[in-house]
């Protein structure tokens, strides 16, 4: 159950951009701050090759995975390089029929009603809002009345650690955390400082709101 990495810290850190070389310093330093679940963006430079180094790394402590997923053959190239998450910018029922094939978790992006419950139908583990930009705490306050209550709902896009408590209190479970976390170029002091300042953020939005 994705729910058993979600509760230790439940915040994604989104590497968009990440390369290789970087891969080792920057996943130490979310390690170091406590976040159990990070992906690497397939439109980042050679990313099954930082998949693969984050999982030799940290597999063993965190779910090491793929974002950008479109297509199902990518499922199975982030699979063979130790992954085993896959998140993805829309609902596509194909790539998440493949996902469970694969025996991996599966975060697929929704925007309307419609689209989450088509990907729970398809065996969605958690759904990502996106973006959260426009997918406000009040719109998802709504769809928290309707959803299943054990499923774990992740705002993503424009989250910063100011951000985040409006969404907890309507229901949120997590979050997607991607420029305001980590950037190109950024250094693994930079991301672990930021890292902490989100897990602190989150520690004291969800007190009283359990996720």
């Amino acid at each position: 159950m994705i729910r058993a990495w979600l509760d230790a810290l439940p915040l994604v850190a989104i590497l968009r951009g990440l390369r290789p070389r970087e891969a080792d310093d920057i996943g130490g330093a979310l390690a170091g701050a406590d976040f159990r679940l990070i992906e690497v963006p397939l439109n980042s430079p050679e990313p099954y090759e930082s998949i693969q180094q984050l999982s030799a790394k940290l597999g063993q402590q965190c779910l090491i995975g793929a974002g950008t997923v479109l297509q199902p053959e990518q499922v199975t190239r982030v699979a063979d390089a130790g992954g085993r998450l896959i998140v993805m910018p829309h609902a596509d029922v194909r790539v998440i029929a493949a996902a469970k094939r694969a025996g991996m978790y599966c975060v697929p992006g929704v925007a309307t009603p419609t689209e989450a419950f088509a990907a729970i139908e398809a065996g969605a583990d958690a759904i990502k809002l996106f973006p959260a930009e426009s997918l406000t705490p009040p719109v998802l306050k709504a769809w928290r009345a309707v959803m299943p209550r054990d499923l774990a709902m992740l705002p993503v896009g424009g989250i910063t650690p100011e951000s985040m408590a409006p969404y907890v209190a309507a229901g949120a479970n997590g979050f997607g955390l991607g420029s305001a976390l980590y950037a190109p170029g950024r250094d693994a002091s930079d991301v672990a400082r930021r890292a902490r300042a989100f897990a602190q953020a989150w520690k004291s939005s969800s007190q009283g709101n359990p996720a």
